[in-house]
């Protein structure tokens, strides 16, 4: 019986170490940069950070990113800006971080092709910011953003407009020693991304419920007209609390997420929306990744010329 236990010990061992020698040596993990919060309360990436971002199964879809000295991912090193050159800002979340495609050639650099070089684009893109985020960096860096000429910022209508003030999110309180252990065992990144622990952390969830005495039942007929008029108000307070500068900012969206509520709102408020929802349905091409909603090369250069041309208009 001893022996037996001990195989299957040794054999555990062996099998464990293979499936990690796989793992780094077919490069199927996602290699995460360290995120922290800066003297302005602004969470960013670590700078000075290059990696790889592997995304979807089996390396379905592979980026090169570099952190700049700033903390965002760039092919500029730095965001030391001239009065006297055009600068475009791409302010957003994972969407314009851009971690899904070679930081040099980004939605930014696409941009910056399509206007011929007479622009410099600045990407301030962090995988989970909301408009809060977007509008508290933007005051935070004000002498940055003096310097810009027009500002693009990618707001998703569904996901952006849950908090109407500025809190430091608990991202960071997963930067612990345990977690920074655990991330060093490849095969334990690779099992997460793929999902294979996402039964296990749905339970855990739904016992952690239970305890608290949350109800967990369907909650019923949703009232989506209440769900538009409290987000309208919120993002009626962030941008009063943020002073938007209405000539300057364009939101970036896809109208077919909004309300038609909200889009009345922004439109009679003179608010300049930049609408990509078309140009994706009528694309002959998938202008996403198979599987998530981010954008594929095509869905960026979609964007770009977009950008492109609202700039010019």
């Amino acid at each position: 019986m001893k022996k037996f236990v001990s195989k299957i010990a040794i054999y555990s061992v062996l099998l464990l170490v293979g499936l990690e020698l796989m793992v780094r040596v077919f490069h199927l993990h996602n290699e995460r940069p360290e995120r922290y919060l800066d003297e302005f309360e602004v969470e960013k990436w670590v700078p000075g950070q290059q990696g790889i971002s592997v995304t979807g199964n089996r390396r379905q879809n592979i980026g090169h990113y570099r952190i700049n000295t700033f903390g965002f991912n760039s092919v500029y090193n730095n965001y030391e800006l001239a009065n006297e050159d055009n600068n475009i800002a791409l302010v957003g979340d994972s969407f314009i971080e851009g971690f899904h495609q070679d930081y040099d050639v980004s939605l930014g650099q696409k941009v910056e092709n399509v206007l011929n070089d007479e622009y410099k684009v600045f990407e301030f893109g962090y995988a989970g910011y909301d408009l809060a985020d977007q509008l508290h960096l933007m005051q935070q860096y004000q002498k940055i953003f003096d310097k810009i000429d027009h500002v693009i910022i990618y707001m998703r209508y569904t996901d952006d407009l849950d908090r109407d003030v500025y809190k430091v999110s608990n991202r960071l309180s997963l930067n612990t020693p345990l977690n920074r252990a655990i991330k060093k065992v490849k095969t334990i990144v690779y099992m997460k991304d793929i999902g294979l622990f996402d039964p296990v952390t749905k339970k855990i969830s739904q016992i952690t419920k239970l305890i608290k005495n949350e109800e967990t039942k369907d909650m019923g007929i949703i009232d989506l007209e209440s769900i538009d008029k409290k987000r309208i108000k919120v993002f009626e307070s962030l941008v009063a609390k943020y002073d938007y500068d209405k000539e300057k900012n364009i939101l970036l969206l896809d109208s077919s997420l909004c309300s038609d509520l909200f889009l009345s709102y922004v439109e009679s408020n003179g608010f300049k929306i930049l609408d990509f929802s078309k140009a994706f349905q009528n694309s002959k091409k998938p202008p996403t990744l198979i599987y998530d909603q981010h954008w594929n090369n095509h869905g960026r250069d979609l964007i770009a010329n977009l950008i492109a041309q609202s700039i010019h208009d």
